[in-house]
């Protein structure tokens, strides 16, 4: 009796042992996902649903043994997840709790309309939903955004005008003294235009300052990217030859528009694009300087003169080299 008990036992115990290597083997080893998957958890689901959802999706094989491993791990948290081939159990049990979500992302550069924004956005198809409503000029900031799949495309454009918001609101606090800004918005509006009249980043501050001047002394900004925006309303083409599908002409200064600084004098009505931080930096903390005109030196940046004669001057070098482009 005790010999058969004792048998009894040792068969029980190979049993558990063999069950323990089994599940040791299922966790550790390569899983049966035969290619890379996506898969999103949502925010309030159980482990249990999480275990069931990763079975349905092959990329584990055994939710009973994922639900005994949670246990001895951090908290499993929602988001979307890239599984690659093959991926161990023991991977992915670490994925979830560590948060290594899946970092599907968006670039929206400085200086693009809201028009030209909404475009980028429709474009991807890992968003959804319509955007009814082009935003308002300026009320979205450029940056690069994290989202999941199937996230909207109207969420979107919600973080980028609560952060055009944020931004705006704690640099408007920091801004030099007796600027002729006398609003949030009219500062949106001068570093669109800031934004849009140079790619250089260490010129932002010192061209803010020429328009900074211009404004102070009464002098119109006649500056050709409001022109460029009254003659499009915003809506740019994107055919390789510029905002306008050609080149500024000079009948084109005198389009009748609120937003033609060069038959207005002081701010257009609105922005002219949506302004990246820097530009918002530099409009409300712009180079002390004496300049009055800038035009392109044929670098990429620009001339900058204090009188007429300067700036006609460096507007003779930069034809010269136009003329030889």
């Amino acid at each position: 009796m005790k010999n058969l008990l004792l048998s009894f036992i040792s068969f029980i115990l190979i049993g558990v042992a063999a069950l323990v290597v089994w599940s040791l083997n299922d966790y550790l080893n390569a899983g049966s996902l035969s290619e890379t998957k996506y898969i999103l958890i949502e925010r309030g689901t159980g482990v249990g649903g999480i275990a069931q959802k990763l079975k349905d999706e092959n990329v584990i094989s055994n939710d009973l043994i994922f639900k005994i491993a949670s246990r001895f791990s951090k908290s499993l948290k929602a988001g979307e997840y890239e599984f690659p081939a093959h991926i161990p159990m023991i991977e992915v049990m670490k994925k979830l709790s560590d948060g290594e979500v899946f970092g599907r992302k968006i670039t929206i550069p400085e200086g693009l309309t809201s028009f030209q924004i909404v475009k980028i956005l429709n474009k991807r198809d890992d968003l959804s939903g319509e955007i009814a409503v082009v935003p308002k000029e300026g009320s979205l900031l450029p940056d690069t955004y994290l989202f999941s799949k199937n996230e909207t495309r109207s969420q979107k454009i919600e973080q980028m005008q609560s952060a055009m918001t944020k931004v705006i609101d704690e640099l408007w606090e920091k801004r030099a003294k007796n600027l002729p800004i006398k609003t949030k918005q009219e500062a949106i509006i001068l570093a669109s235009i800031v934004e849009k009249e140079t790619g250089v980043g260490a010129e932002r501050a010192r061209i803010a300052g020429v328009f900074i001047n211009r404004l102070n002394k009464g002098i119109a900004l006649q500056t050709d990217p409001t022109v460029i925006y009254a003659l499009t309303k915003g809506e740019m083409k994107d055919e390789g030859k510029g905002p306008l599908g050609r080149r500024l002409l000079r009948k084109d200064l005198q389009v009748n528009s609120p937003y033609n600084t060069y038959k207005n004098t002081g701010l257009p009505p609105g922005p002219i694009c949506n302004p990246g931080r820097a530009a918002i930096a530099a409009t409300l903390n712009p180079e002390k300087n004496d300049y009055i005109f800038f035009v392109a030196d044929g670098t990429g940046g620009h001339a900058f003169g204090k009188t007429l004669a300067e700036h006609n001057a460096n507007v003779a070098k930069w034809r010269k080299i136009r003329s030889q482009q």
